[in-house]
């Protein structure tokens, strides 16, 4: 086991513009499970591949321990990697998909054997070890997968959206079981995955990227608590942070739609023009009683959705004037709310939410950073 360094590693592929992994400054520890998200063409699997040694670091370099292993084969950088797709040889059976690596490396036989039945039974694929790939489900290869990987004793496993091939039920219980897995065997891991409540759910931390830039690298709830910038806030959360942006008068005072929001002084210092106001979803109640004087954001119904414990609101954000005096029927923003219970609202009722300033975040419009604490 050892820990992974990125030293402002990049990756540029031949006749691009731009980089796709730009100056990569990511420090993974020894038995970390680190996960990369982020959008698709964001950099993430570009830069699983460098580490792996299937892409090239074109600037910088990545250690896995005190080694540079930038120019080193990927045969000999000691890591084990899980494909999306499996990769299985459809005429070799379980065991010996398993121990084809060790096999080709030389390890004895006897050991071989030892290897595979140790991992066959951390998998509970003990009663498949002779069947092909073909009889088995894709929860079943995903472990036969695992198992190729484990039996090699690596300093570090590369898992290339490994459950992205899975039906939805099937991805919730197996990535529980990878989460366990890595925790029982220490093994340095980096994991990508375009999903960010996988992300959430089994990184020790979570690296956000976009456009080929660490955008913000942390503990999954510190990510959720304290978005770097616009991007991460949107990202992050599922359903995602409502985004709404709002005027600022020489009070401090965020505006929008007509919903007046004072920010702490120190905030407000350091915005230049506009603000963008992020909300997450649970953060919003409904104003019990809409009268003339009842403040909040103007929101008409448009899908209702009753979980039991829980009733998510999904609604259009109406464009309030100037004057508050009048309502404009044009769509601005959707607003997604988590409400408590069950709440008796109609498709089309228009309704006012309002959410503790305290949970509201702020950020800068035009470069998207956070200003609020």
């Amino acid at each position: 086991m050892a820990a992974v360094t990125f030293d402002h590693a990049e990756h540029r592929y031949p006749g691009a513009t731009q980089p796709a992994v730009a100056d990569l400054d990511l420090e993974i520890e020894d038995g970390e499970f680190m996960v990369l998200v982020g959008p698709s063409g964001c950099g993430k699997s570009t830069s699983l591949r460098m580490l792996a040694g299937l892409e090239e670091v074109t600037a910088g370099s990545i250690r896995i321990g005190e080694r540079d292993v930038s120019g080193v084969p990927p045969k000999d950088r000691d890591i084990a990697m899980v494909f999306q797709n499996y990769a299985l040889y459809p005429h070799l059976s379980v065991a010996d998909n398993m121990a084809f690596a060790l096999r080709i490396a030389g390890v004895p036989k006897a050991e071989r054997l030892a290897r595979v039945r140790d991992a066959a039974a951390l998998l509970d694929l003990e009663a498949l070890l002779e069947r092909k790939p073909k009889a088995l489900s894709g929860g079943q290869r995903q472990r036969v997968a695992m198992g190729r990987a484990i039996v090699r004793q690596p300093q570090v496993f590369c898992m290339d959206e490994p459950l992205s091939n899975l039906d939805a039920k099937l991805r919730v219980s197996t990535r529980t079981q990878i989460s366990s897995l890595q925790q029982r065997l220490g093994v340095t891991t980096v994991y990508v995955t375009h999903d960010q409540v996988e992300a959430m759910t089994m990184g020790d931390r979570v690296a956000v990227l976009h456009d080929g830039v660490l955008q913000q690298v942390d503990a999954p709830l510190a990510l959720y608590d304290r978005p770097a910038n616009l991007f991460v806030a949107g990202f992050i959360g599922s359903p995602a942070m409502n985004l709404l942006e709002a005027t600022l008068d020489g009070e401090g005072t965020a505006t929008v739609a007509g919903y007046r929001l004072p920010l702490p002084r120190d905030v407000a210092a350091r915005a230049d023009g506009s603000v963008t106001l992020g909300i997450r979803p649970e953060s919003f109640h409904v104003v019990a009683e809409a009268g003339p004087t009842s403040t909040g954001l103007p929101v008409q119904v448009a899908v209702v959705e009753e979980l039991g414990a829980d009733t998510y609101l999904y609604g259009t954000l109406e464009d309030v004037l100037a004057d508050g005096t009048s309502v404009q029927d044009a769509v601005r923003h959707q607003i997604v709310a988590r409400l408590d219970g069950r709440q008796r609202l109609v498709r089309g009722e228009r309704v006012l939410l309002a959410a503790d300033p305290e949970r509201v975040h702020v950020f800068d419009t035009a470069s998207g950073a956070r200003l609020s604490a």
